[in-house]
């Protein structure tokens, strides 16, 4: 009676557990790749398109410079400010670690005081140019999921190219170009994003409105606006999301527009101010760069909702019988149909695409043999399990049951399934009678089998306690725990 009250509930409320965690909170999460359920063939998995969180990527890199030697310090050099050409206290050393400028401040705590950058040698061989090209390399596919930030601690450049590349480094093309004036520089007409609609947004464009000098000291960010761009399709405050994602699913160029394995920062004109260049006073002019933000996550083609940072590498955690740095194959033996990416439509859970395997029938997915039905499942990928075992491959047990070699229903406990009379349940299996009782629960009097029952002067102990009032005692007991076990509930 309580028992199967006391299954069902758990069932439903497994149920409603499952349902909500079909359904994120956030549209568009995608962050379960699986869950379990019941159906009338027993406990089975339920596939879903997944994707790892969102994350700051600046932790994963490896930066690298060209020319290599283009950091300050060696040998020490003496700078001056590009506002006042008389104000030349700024000294790098790459001997003293206070006065030193490497790389990797530009990926540091942000908010220090004094702030911390990265900083370029000066001007000093000018009229020839001053060009330095930082790539930001991860040996690994991401999708890029907020702007590009560069925080400059100099002047903004007054010509530079943000590229990306799709092969590690072996070929690039331009995200964006930047300048004082694009016409001069790139022979491109300046658009900002106001210009950038729907149907233009893979464009190329220059701008012409990070690359102001030093007259906008207080402007030291230069941008790379993605959420702008996702916003033409989710509305302003990225609301419908559900839009971003189908157009994601049914345009590859606009997806691989948003997905890069490195950047590269060219920066190609230091911010001078003016018209023309102080050749009396080089040592003005110079890049120095405190923050780069680049967020974003792995790429896994919605097989994985995890990946993980291993010996200085990102590998998705592949689902849906996938394998590969970006979950891009098959598993062996589940390469019965060929490899798809998941989708993300239908809204909200999207659709697995799971590898199937290659054969039908039953395959092995080391299903526990004594839980199970059979050691191999079927091409869902599920093991059918016997009566009162759960778990993917049945080796647990369901409350009520005792795992012995497979799940076995528990003869007693401490709850439901009490010995009467004082006798005590052990390991579940048997309950340890008084001498004057036996049965499962000890609820016989053990005088019952002797010659003349229960009745005779004899008969010891047991004479004190008719049948009838042993079975009414014990009716009674079940009742008022069955009572207070639904009270509980």
């Amino acid at each position: 009676m309580i028992f199967p009250l006391f299954l069902t509930l758990q069932a439903s409320w497994l149920t409603v557990c499952q349902a909500t965690q079909h359904y994120p909170a956030t549209w568009g999460h995608y962050d379960l790749c699986k869950s379990q359920g019941y159906t009338e063939e027993g406990l089975t998995w339920y596939y879903m398109a997944c994707q790892p969180e969102a994350a700051d990527m600046t932790k994963y890199l490896k930066v690298t410079l060209d020319p290599p030697n283009i950091t300050c310090g060696d040998p020490p050099e003496t700078y001056c400010t590009l506002e006042n050409p008389y104000m030349c206290n700024n000294e790098c050393d790459a001997a003293t670690d206070e006065l030193a400028h490497p790389p990797e401040l530009m990926f540091d705590i942000v908010g220090r005081n004094p702030t911390t950058f990265w900083q370029s040698t000066s001007w000093k061989k000018y009229p020839k140019p001053l060009a330095v090209n930082i790539t930001l390399s991860w040996n690994k596919t991401i999708e890029l999921t907020d702007d590009i930030v560069i925080t400059f601690e100099s002047g903004r450049p007054e010509q530079m190219v943000l590229e990306k590349s799709l092969d590690y480094g072996r070929s690039w093309q331009p995200y964006q170009f930047y300048a004082t004036d694009c016409l001069d520089a790139f022979t491109m007409e300046p658009k900002t994003m106001k210009d950038i609609t729907q149907h233009t947004l893979l464009d190329i464009i220059c701008t012409e409105e990070y690359s102001r000098g030093y007259v906008w000291k207080n402007d030291k960010t230069v941008r790379f606006e993605i959420r702008d761009r996702f916003a033409l399709f989710a509305g302003p405050k990225l609301h419908n999301m559900a839009s971003l994602y189908g157009q994601l699913d049914t345009t590859k160029n606009l997806r691989d527009f948003f997905t890069i394995t490195d950047l590269r920062i060219r920066l190609l004109r230091p911010a001078t101010g003016a018209t023309m260049v102080d050749e009396n006073n080089l040592s003005r002019y110079y890049y120095a760069i405190s923050d780069i933000k680049v967020h974003g996550r792995c790429k896994c083609n919605l097989h994985a909702n995890s990946c993980i940072y291993d010996k200085e590498k990102l590998t998705c955690e592949c689902e849906h019988n996938t394998t590969g740095p970006d979950c891009g194959r098959c598993k062996r033996n589940f390469q019965a149909r060929a490899w798809s990416a998941g989708s993300y439509l239908p809204i909200p859970k999207g659709t697995a695409n799971i590898c199937m395997a290659n054969y039908a029938g039953p395959v092995n997915c080391n299903c526990n043999p004594f839980g199970s039905e059979s050691d191999r499942c079927n091409g869902t990928g599920y093991c059918r399990c016997k009566e009162g075992a759960t778990g993917a491959m049945c080796h647990e047990c369901l409350p009520g049951y005792l795992w012995d070699n497979g799940c076995k229903s528990r003869v007693c406990d401490s709850e439901l399934l009490r010995c009467q009379n004082g006798g005590v349940c052990v390991n579940y299996v048997r309950c340890q009678c008084p001498p004057a009782y036996t049965g499962l629960l000890c609820e016989k009097p053990r005088c019952e089998k002797e010659p003349g029952g229960c009745g005779g002067s004899d008969s010891g102990q047991a004479s004190l306690h008719p049948p009838s009032l042993i079975l009414l005692l014990l009716l009674g007991g079940i009742f008022l725990t069955e009572i207070c076990w639904i009270t509980v509930l």
